[in-house]
């Protein structure tokens, strides 16, 4: 055996040793939490049915609960991450748009955050990898391991990280999120070009990926998503690597393991949009002392925040959130009251200024365009796309079923049969037929804005409003 297998065996053999010493000193369970957050992922891993080689996530799902009807709350990173960590829908947190660079957006005053709450209930507190959040005095991490740099993608680096410091925080409690690049894309490619410390390369063939519903069949789209899954296959192997290091630190027993996307795949029709291509992503929560399950029920991420509040025994902030801890649904299959989920976005680039509400049911879609005079705008990494350089060359391309025309040019209101339409393509808002359904969740929309003081909504805009306090 070589001297350094030899030493990590050891290694991780004392620090299951130590776990439980430690388990039996305190008499306690500790209450940790490992959040993992991809960048640009749809519903795209082998346990959702996607032909994409991912074996340690679909181990995860198959060692907790997978969720069916996950959706995230905004389709946009910085906007997203930050109704992660808040609790919050974006017009109520400020996070309107992406954070870094000249786009600038941040949290207004006020605003509690898990970092901030779990630190001060004593949680060691960590971020690893993109940050995308801000302000910096909102979430006081006491440590930023492996900063976001052009492209970085190093998986193995980033678990050796979560792992050091996860080993570092002796007897404390720990809330660590590790928040991965990929499958994000940089510029026009993912990072496939270089080989990555300790990943095997998982190539995928142009032609036998999966075209999604909102894609037409092109070269150029099936080359795209092909280095798409290749990157998913990375990341995949950096989590499959972080939970082997969190299972050798004796802690593994001890920690709420939670993944998601933040955001749908970098393609048109998904990122930045309401539709289900944007916001239907994976959620996978492994807790100790549940047992394994596939859940219909209808979740949020303005779930996510209660979720980890109540597991670490927190107290939530002094204001209202509007999510609900999903505790009590992991290891079972259904949770009917868990019936619809609310959406809301506003910018993505600081010109690409486009506010969106919606209301998701399991038979309806309805989105309100507030701006819809405008041409809906297109993001910079999807602009610059293979994808999209292809499909925009000719106008008569259709993005799926839809038009170009129709995809840049939007109604007020638009309402969908997902029974019978569950690619979003057929509006009928204005069909007499579906004028109950329509009002139903106009009202059902109107209540969630008033709930959570829009300032979208006329009347909403008073001094610190955004907060609701109790």
């Amino acid at each position: 055996m070589h001297r350094r297998t030899l030493l990590k065996g050891m290694a991780g053999a004392a620090a299951v040793s130590a776990g439980a010493t430690r388990a039996a000193q305190t008499g306690k369970r500790q209450r940790n939490i490992l959040l993992l957050i991809s960048d640009d992922q749809g519903l795209d891993l082998g346990c959702y049915g996607v032909p994409v080689a991912t074996p340690r996530l679909d181990r995860l799902a198959r060692e907790g609960t997978r969720f069916t009807h996950a959706y995230a709350a905004v389709s946009s990173c910085s906007p997203s991450r930050a109704v992660i960590h808040s609790g919050l829908y974006g017009h109520q947190n400020g996070m309107y748009g992406l954070q870094h660079d000249v786009h600038h957006q941040s949290l207004l005053d006020g605003i509690a955050t898990l970092p901030s709450l779990l630190r001060r209930a004593g949680h060691a507190v960590a971020l690893v990898g993109k940050k995308h959040i801000g302000p910096d005095a909102a979430f006081p991490f006491e440590a930023e391991l492996v900063p976001e740099r052009s492209g970085i993608r190093d998986v193995r680096e980033m678990a050796t990280a979560a792992a050091s410091f996860i080993r570092s925080t002796d007897d404390r409690p720990f809330f660590v999120t590790v928040a991965y690049s990929d499958p994000h894309r940089a510029a026009t490619d993912y990072g496939n070009d270089r080989p990555w410390p300790g990943v095997k390369p998982v190539r995928y063939d142009p032609a036998k990926v999966r075209i999604p519903a909102h894609l037409p069949d092109l070269p150029e789209v099936r080359q795209d998503l092909a280095e798409y899954h290749e990157s998913l296959s990375r990341l995949d192997s950096g989590v499959g690597m972080l939970l082997d290091l969190l299972g050798e630190s004796g802690r593994a027993d001890d920690t709420l393991v939670i993944f998601l996307s933040d955001n749908g795949r970098p393609f048109p029709g998904a990122k930045t949009n309401l539709y289900a291509p944007g916001l239907h992503l994976p959620l996978i929560i492994r807790a100790p002392g549940s047992g394994a399950a596939v859940n219909d029920a209808m979740v949020s991420w303005i779930d996510i925040a209660p979720t980890v509040l109540e597991w670490a025994g927190v107290a939530p902030p002094d204001y209202q959130l509007p999510g609900k801890s999903l505790l009590p649904i992991l290891g079972k299959a259904e949770d009917p009251a868990r019936d619809a989920v609310f959406a809301s976005h506003e910018f993505h680039e600081i010109n690409q200024y486009y506010p969106m509400r919606a209301v998701r049911t399991r038979t309806h879609s309805y989105i309100l365009n507030l701006a819809h005079p405008l041409d809906y705008p297109i993001a910079g990494d999807v602009a610059g796309s293979p994808s999209w350089k292809a499909i925009s060359a000719d106008p008569a391309i259709r993005l799926g079923k839809r038009s170009q025309a129709a995809y840049l040019r939007r109604p007020a209101e638009e309402l969908y049969d997902l029974s019978r339409d569950p690619d979003e393509v057929i509006n009928l808002a204005a069909d007499p037929a579906y004028a109950a359904v329509r009002d139903t969740l106009r009202v059902r929309l109107l209540a969630m804005r008033k709930a959570t003081r829009d300032p979208w909504l006329a009347g909403q805009t008073d001094p610190y409003s955004h907060l609701g306090h109790k």
